[in-house]
């Protein structure tokens, strides 16, 4: 028997390929076939089954794809209802693998249809579990994305999220093998390990969720405090994720255009696109397309699009370092993001070299800021950081400008004025200094040394107080 955990880190998430005398099955699969494909032919196996533990808001499953190319069968738990075919489950069903079996226990809380896939081995020995977004490592699932306004609360979910936990989960043996669907930096929970697997065992002591003593009423209250709102793409890619999506095959044939620095322009107006600018922050802010937005691939790229752009049927013009264009149309796709149209060829040097428009963001960099905040201590500095990171330690002359709440808070920055941006690395600042820039806001100072190298040069700070997670 083989187990295989797929870790993608700018999703946070874990597929897994799971084999057993010449038979495979995928659980939870991102929208790009081919890494299954693969493995399954270098093991000659037959993939039989593709397990999809819940219907997902943060990604868009690969698993109708792959069911197409394969024959597979889609299998979900109870409560499961799509546009397209799949199998139904019932709680309890068993599904052999070869020489393994697959049981279905039906977990609700993170969902209503959320299901934990129990794997017994070849001697009938229960030997991992795949809980999807029901057990993280040092988390649970959040349960306030499946709500219906009227009917199904957060409370709601929460107490069968208590009840799936300690009815299904924790009288499993503790050697059992824990495999989530996601690891720390998911917005899916509040408080998730860096770590993608733990024992049964080791989580009923350290998980805060697994506690012998804690009532059905104190679990509610703590696995609800505290939750921000979800990005607006979570329920847009639920919802595709029950009612299906067009081939990834397309997809990618249509965003993997190469268009030369008039094709590229002519593109942009007639379809009016976005220009997506992908490369290094450095890079980005020395000189970019203008109006083009920067979303870095080498930071949380795809979450970052899905927060910021609202719209999943945008159409999008791609700036790529080169040979990086295919796996931005990719990693889009895995959002949801369908609509990608092309890609400068020979990148933005091309641009240049065409002798095109270009614009660029005023940067500087950590003993520069202290340098102008010690002339003018009255200077405007945004922190564009998460809501935890601003409450855990900030710059004491800094206001909060969360970059994730950008679309709605525009009017908290004011034309005339001058702005130093922020954050953690110079990635989400570039980021958001970007969207400002697009919308007619020149007067702007990006910062893009880290947070510590700032506080070094002399900028005062507050002290540290132990809450959320940092990034970057």
């Amino acid at each position: 028997m083989k187990i295989e955990q797929i870790y993608t880190g700018c999703l946070a998430q874990g597929a897994y390929y799971i084999e057993s005398k010449g038979e495979a099955a995928i659980i939870d699969p991102l929208r790009e076939t081919e890494p299954y494909l693969k493995k399954a032919k270098e093991n000659n196996a037959k993939i039989r089954y593709i397990f999809e533990t819940h219907f997902h808001a943060d990604f868009v499953s690969g698993h109708l794809d792959l069911a197409k190319k394969t024959g597979a069968r889609i299998v979900y738990g109870p409560n499961a209802e799509t546009a397209y075919e799949k199998y139904e489950a019932k709680d309890g069903e068993e599904f052999k693998l070869g020489g393994a079996t697959i049981r279905v226990l039906h977990t609700p809380g993170h969902t209503p249809e959320s299901t934990t896939f129990l794997l017994l081995d070849e001697n009938g020995k229960e030997h991992a579990i795949f809980s999807g977004d029901t057990l993280f490592i040092g988390d649970v699932g959040r349960p306030d994305l499946a709500q219906k306004k009227g009917s199904l609360t957060k409370e709601d979910l929460a107490g069968w999220l208590y009840d799936s936990l300690r009815n299904k989960i924790m009288p499993l043996p503790d050697d059992v093998i824990v495999y989530p669907a996601h690891g720390a930096g998911s917005a899916c929970g509040k408080n998730m390990s860096k770590e993608t697997w733990d024992t049964l065992g080791n989580q009923k002591k350290t998980n805060y969720a697994l506690r012998a003593d804690m009532s059905r009423e104190e679990f509610i209250e703590e696995v609800t405090a505290g939750l921000q709102p979800p990005p607006q793409y979570f329920a847009k890619n639920a919802r595709i994720n029950k009612t299906g999506y067009e081939s990834f095959d397309t997809v990618m044939e249509r965003g993997a255009q190469a268009l030369d620095p008039e094709a590229f322009e002519l593109a942009a107006n007639a379809h009016d696109a976005l220009v997506l600018d992908v490369r290094d922050k450095e890079e980005f802010v020395e000189g970019f397309i203008p109006n083009s937005i920067f979303i870095g691939l080498d930071g949380t790229f795809a979450p970052w699009v899905g927060a910021l752009i609202p719209d999943l049927q945008q159409p999008i013009l791609i700036v790529a370092p080169q040979g990086r264009e295919e796996e931005t149309v990719m990693r889009l796709s895995r959002v949801g993001y369908d609509n990608a149209i092309g890609y400068l060829e020979g990148g933005f040097e091309a641009w240049k070299a065409a002798g095109k428009e270009t614009d660029a963001i005023d940067s500087i960099y950590a003993e520069e800021f202290a340098r102008r905040f010690h002339a003018h201590p009255d200077i405007n500095i945004r922190d564009v950081r998460k809501p935890g990171e601003w409450s855990a330690e900030r710059l004491e002359p800094a206001e909060h400008f969360a970059l994730d709440f950008i679309n709605e808070n525009m009017s908290a920055i004011q034309h005339d004025e001058l702005y130093y941006l922020h954050c953690r690395s110079g990635y989400r600042s570039t980021i958001a200094a970007s969207i400002l820039k697009s919308r007619g806001y020149d007067n702007l100072v990006n910062v893009l040394s880290s947070l510590e190298e700032i506080i070094s040069a002399g900028l005062p700070r507050t002290d540290f107080q132990c809450s959320g997670k940092a990034e970057a």
